[in-house]
């Protein structure tokens, strides 16, 4: 079994589901007393948010590489990192580190051509869904199109993400939100949603939404597992 080097702590949260999933996981496949072989470095998620909130890309790219480094240094074989968001820095964090970066979106992408669709819908993060550097690897390496919400539902969902769903707060009013925003972009044709945030499946799963749901923590743990173990 590979050692996965996990960027991790943004937010803690989703961290914890990660390394939840990823041991359960490891001892479906592999069975007995086994467990995953993994480094967790956790950034403290104050700083991190305050650097995106003040668009201080290059510095978070630095703090990124360098933690995945020390991960490398610690015996990490390949990185993970635990959000959808700061997957901007990927390329940068493998091309430094020259480990393989286990990119979200693609195991988000293997899922959804699995489901045979070809549009999907995607929230998240401001800066996920408006950014090309997600959208762009679903297209470019699965073919598969994405939809995003109007401005004023991204600045929803994205104000959810960061003064609810990152504090541990769910509400019923912004679950109800959240439907009401997939349901408008199935209306426009998409045929699931990505939930691009890993926060986000603590408030949305399938029994909520109008159309599939491709949960991005479940998925990249699982596609950790399987790289790991292969």
């Amino acid at each position: 079994m590979k050692t996965a080097g996990l960027l991790g702590g943004m937010s803690w949260e989703s961290t914890l589901e990660y390394y939840r999933i990823i041991n359960q996981e490891t001892k479906r496949l592999l069975g007995d007393t086994h467990s995953a072989k993994c480094l967790i470095y956790a950034f403290d998620f104050h700083e991190i948010e305050r650097l995106q909130r003040e668009g201080h890309w290059e510095k978070m790219t630095q703090l990124m590489v360098e933690e995945a480094m020390n991960l490398k240094k610690a015996g990490a074989q390949f990185i993970a990192i635990c959000t959808n968001t700061m997957h901007r820095m990927a390329p940068d964090i493998e091309k430094e580190t020259g480990l393989k970066v286990l990119h979200i979106a693609d195991a988000a992408g293997e899922a959804i051509k699995k489901h045979g669709f070809s549009k999907v819908a995607l929230l998240g993060t401001k800066f996920t869904m408006e950014g090309d550097f997600y959208r762009k690897v679903l297209m470019d390496n699965h073919g598969i199109e994405t939809l995003i919400p109007e401005p004023e539902d991204r600045e929803i969902v994205h104000h959810v993400i960061y003064e609810e769903l990152i504090k541990g707060i769910l509400s019923d009013k912004s679950r109800k939100a959240f439907i009401n925003i997939i349901y408008k972009l199935s209306e426009k044709g998409a045929q699931g949603v990505i939930l691009g945030c890993t926060e986000i499946p603590l408030l949305i799963t399938d029994e909520f939404s109008p159309v599939p749901v491709f949960d991005t923590t479940r998925l990249h743990s699982e596609a950790i597992v399987k790289f790991a173990i292969d």
